[in-house]
């Protein structure tokens, strides 16, 4: 097999992007003194030193161990695909978590051809688990040892937890076809980031319902969401690996009786 098809090569790789920059992300973790630039002045979209050497050490390897490779990240340039594969990394998701302390940003990778990713890493260095899926297989590296990642059996959505990031969730419309959801669940949980995907992969709650997202932001929870059994898709039931609106579900069940609802938004 050649090498940008590896799929040991590819896991490899992936893992050592990881590991890289739990290091640089970490050195930077609830530190007196760390600054926050605002990338969008009217409204605040915080980046760091930590966001930018995080993506910078990611990328150095990559162009050394897979150079016919495309880059698309959340900080520098995009760098075009030789070979129709292109990496898609977000350095810190969850800045705003990041410079608040909170333990639940990640470092987000996947690997993606034409029909979208096939292999991604939801990764959070300070608690140490790393939750990987791709090649037909989904699980969780962390302190209490690795296991296979499985999305939650089919419930109603009445009995089910929800999580979006933020309570404002996108536009007006956006919040209102997640509040719409939301009144008819069980739980809603905000604030997580990246983190409420892989609770979801790991069979811990039932829906992740966003807005305004952009690639980098979905890429990687979206290959291991589906390599955990769940499904993601835009709040039509199309494609949503490209960002935009996003409805992440452990299951068809609970996802039809979502997206129902959804659609009417």
């Amino acid at each position: 097999m050649s090498t940008f098809l590896d799929q040991t090569d590819i896991e490899t790789t992936a893992k050592r992007l990881a590991d890289v920059a739990r290091v640089e992300t970490l050195a930077h973790f609830r530190t007196a003194g760390l600054v926050a630039d605002n990338k969008r002045p009217q409204d605040f979209d915080p980046v760091t030193v930590a966001d930018r050497a995080s993506e910078a050490a990611m990328r150095d390897i990559l162009n050394v161990a897979r150079p016919d490779d495309g880059i698309f990240g959340e900080e520098f340039a995009a760098k075009p695909s030789q070979n129709g594969l292109t990496w898609v990394l977000d350095p810190i998701d969850g800045t705003r978590g990041f410079i608040s302390g909170t333990p639940t940003w990640g470092v987000l990778i996947a690997l993606r051809d034409a029909d979208g990713p096939f292999f991604g890493i939801i990764d959070q260095p300070y608690i140490g688990e790393r939750f990987v899926g791709g090649f037909g297989r989904a699980y969780v590296e962390g302190p209490h040892g690795t296991h296979d990642l499985k999305t939650r059996a089919a419930r109603p959505l009445a009995e089910a937890t929800v999580f979006t990031t933020f309570p404002e969730v996108g536009t007006p419309e956006d919040r209102a076809g997640f509040e719409a959801v939301s009144q008819n669940a069980n739980l809603t949980r905000f604030g997580m980031d990246c983190y409420a995907y892989a609770l979801l992969a790991a069979g811990q709650i039932d829906l992740v319902i966003e807005a305004g997202l952009q690639e980098y932001d979905i890429a990687g929870p979206h290959a291991v969401v589906t390599a955990a059994g769940g499904i993601v898709t835009d709040w039509n039931g199309g494609p949503a690996h490209e960002g935009g609106r996003v409805i992440a579900a452990a299951n068809a069940e609970i996802h039809a009786e979502a997206l129902a609802i959804l659609r009417k938004f």
